[in-house]
């Protein structure tokens, strides 16, 4: 595709834009069906100073193919975004999260939108989750009016107020005080809703994390702090950086949760526990065990301290996307001709 017709925005609507929508529009749904399901977890959970929820999640065929419907398009979205900052056509930074579709998906489904959720940079999905569209991303992804912070963010800076989603920070760790905030006053207003606060395990280890934390556990706020703990943090191996980095158990006093954050339906299960914990008792510590596919950022091949055999081990064995098209499959929800035909749809 000539970059000269990649340039307009018309022509950006035409060629990039209009396939994903597109593959609502097209899409027959398979299933609407809202029969319950009884599923099990992946792995078990594992707990530090409280019981661990249960393995056994409840979810509807409906929820199952929406599931592999967002996180299909999440997938190519960042796939389309790292075309488009290869051409260019996007400038500073951009962080892409590719393979952890499982996280935003399972949040949202285990919350509602009334709750808030803050995030560091890596915030396209997040955003799409909370209600965003294709076209707010792809807009302020390359500067234009249409983008959800009118283009004036960028990829680090997405917002979403009446969804809750209050962004998109640059600054390594400071959404986690911004989110205790947000909590407290949740927590003054009595509205019964949670804030989620997330952020890498490169941010782990910084100490306005065990500030912002110390002060949610005196207060008791409903806050819970969600480490999307992919291992490598800008590049740099989780034992290399942390002596401890069992994350989950880094509040002491206030309790965590390990959830295999490559799991939709557990990480589900972990954030409507997580909820209902803090509205009762205060602060918890999710540590999602999950998986980036691409470098730290654009400008990072993500394969100098990593093995491409560990990243192609990971795809076959752990991918998010692939797990639930074997439940849908497993349970007869859709033939594996029916999710070709709309896979292909998604990535026209």
């Amino acid at each position: 595709m000539a970059l000269s017709k990649l340039s307009s925005p018309s022509s950006l609507s035409t060629n990039i834009l209009k396939p994903l929508t597109n593959s609502f529009l097209l899409h027959r749904p398979i299933s609407t069906d809202t029969t319950p399901l009884t599923i099990e977890t992946s792995v078990p959970f594992t707990s530090h100073q409280c019981e661990a929820p249960s393995r056994s999640v409840e979810t509807t065929p409906k929820e199952l193919l929406s599931f592999f419907r967002q996180m299909a398009t999440m997938r190519r979205m960042e796939i389309a975004a790292d075309s488009l900052y290869k051409a260019k056509l996007v400038r500073g930074f951009c962080h892409l999260y590719d393979g952890q579709e499982a996280v935003a998906i399972g949040m949202e489904a285990g919350i509602t939108k009334k709750d808030s959720i803050i995030t560091a940079y890596r915030d396209h999905c997040t955003f799409l989750g909370r209600g965003g569209t294709l076209l707010e991303v792809f807009s302020e992804l390359m500067g234009r009016k249409d983008g959800c912070s009118h283009g004036k963010g960028g990829s680090m800076h997405f917002y979403k107020k009446d969804s809750g989603f209050y962004g998109g920070h640059g600054i390594v760790g400071a959404q986690i005080p911004l989110g205790c905030g947000l909590a407290f006053a949740q927590k003054y207003s009595k509205d019964e809703t949670v804030t989620f606060a997330l952020y890498g395990d490169g941010a782990a280890n910084q100490g306005q994390l065990f500030e912002a934390l110390n002060i949610a556990a005196l207060w008791d706020l409903p806050a819970i702090l969600v480490c999307e703990n992919n291992h490598y943090g800008m590049g740099t191996a989780e034992w290399r950086a942390a002596k401890s980095p069992s994350y989950y158990k880094r509040g002491d006093y206030v309790p965590g949760l390990k959830v295999d954050g490559m799991d939709a339906l557990a990480v589900k299960q972990a954030c409507k526990f997580a909820k209902e914990h803090a509205l009762k008792n205060g602060p918890m510590i999710l540590e999602m065990d999950t998986y980036r596919y691409h470098g730290h950022s654009m400008s990072d091949p993500g394969s100098t301290y990593r093995t491409r055999d560990e990243i192609s081990g990971v795809r076959q064995e752990r991918d998010p996307i692939e797990r639930i098209r074997k439940l849908i499959l497993a349970h007869d929800l859709a033939t594996e001709k029916e999710l070709k035909v709309f896979i292909q749809l998604v990535y026209a």
